[in-house]
């Protein structure tokens, strides 16, 4: 059929006003004498459209109260899930350890103190070359994943697994962390030549174990850890932790830092400081205390003007400028909860 433009009956509407162009050009003749328009074509789904039967357009709403809603709680929600995966990543999974010297493993608290207790005693206590904490540390791993097991492979126990029927003490002795570290050493020790062995090699000359390849898997883990805890890379020690619901005295903390490292902290009120000779030796009670934190109530650990604090977030996980200064770069002050 032929086509026909529209006269606007919508003039005075402007979503309308000139898109018909008659009531602009009335001298417009028509294409012939029967008034069709040849410029329509037939064949376009455009120009066969009435307009006038068009859904009107809506205006824009600018920053009316009915535009803000949406925009006020778009951004809530966006908020609210921002805060949320914020939550998340603080409180996700469970307490953790984190040793980040030359490389980065993770372990629970009660791994990272065990893992303290063997290099302090080797390094601090008996003042062995670090050599001997990494292979220490990776033979641990490999026989009781650091956890002082009171069951093993027929009469195992311990970190290392060592067993009383082999002459490596009492139950009692192998069960204490720091008995059966030393009793470990001092059969490392009297090995000739164990400095030039590779640690896996070293570690079997210990344990003379039946799978004498199982402590290659663990050297790289025993060589970071013992890094991050013998003092001679600061704040690689960290500790992501629950709130402390109970605490030891400062006492009782002096004891055992003077138990497993040899070196004598003086015991506070509130909490117990620490004069090292070294930064060395500060950083390395340092990590002994982040990494005791959990067991003993530990709350804060301050070296100089740098600070660790407990949290279970991503805070936790972090050195940072300290709040109250221990004083020199070689003072500590460990903090306990509920002093």
């Amino acid at each position: 059929m032929p086509f026909r433009k529209k006269k606007d009956p919508h003039a005075h509407d402007r979503e309308f006003d000139g898109l018909y162009d008659d009531h602009l050009d009335a001298s417009r003749e028509p294409d012939d004498a029967h008034g069709w328009d040849h410029d329509v074509d037939p064949h376009d789904p455009v120009a066969q459209f009435d307009f006038h039967d068009a859904p009107r357009r809506r205006r824009g709403c600018g920053w009316t109260a009915g535009c803000l809603v949406p925009i006020v709680l778009v951004a809530a929600v966006a908020g609210g899930a921002y805060y949320g995966y914020q939550h998340l990543l603080d409180n996700f999974g469970s307490p953790t350890c984190q040793f980040t010297a030359n490389g980065s493993f993770e372990y629970s608290p009660e791994q990272a103190a065990n893992a303290a207790t063997i290099v302090d005693v080797g390094t601090m206590k008996l003042g062995l070359e670090p050599r001997a904490a990494q292979v220490a540390v990776a033979t641990s791993i490999t026989e009781s994943k650091l956890r002082n097991l009171t069951y093993g492979d027929r009469d195992s126990l311990g970190l290392f697994q060592q067993r009383p029927s082999q002459g490596w003490g009492t139950q009692a002795e192998i069960l204490d962390p720091v008995q059966s570290s030393t009793a470990f050493y001092n059969r490392l020790t009297s090995i000739d030549g164990w400095q030039a062995q590779a640690v896996e090699v070293a570690a079997q000359e210990v344990q003379r174990s039946g799978v004498p390849t199982a402590y290659a898997d663990h050297v790289s883990a025993g060589q970071v850890l013992t890094a991050s805890l013998d003092g001679g890379a600061p704040e690689k020690v960290t500790c992501r932790l629950d709130p402390a619901k109970t605490s030891s005295t400062p006492a009782a903390v002096v004891s055992k830092i003077a138990n497993q490292t040899g070196l004598q902290a003086n015991a506070g009120t509130s909490d117990v400081t620490f004069r090292a000779r070294s930064t060395d030796r500060a950083w390395a009670v340092a990590a002994w205390a982040v990494t005791h934190a959990d067991a003993e109530g530990i709350t804060s650990v301050t070296v100089g003007d740098r600070e660790w604090k407990r949290h279970r977030g991503r805070d936790g996980a972090k050195w940072i400028g300290a709040s109250r200064s221990a004083g020199s770069a070689t003072s500590v002050r460990i903090t306990l909860a509920g002093r």
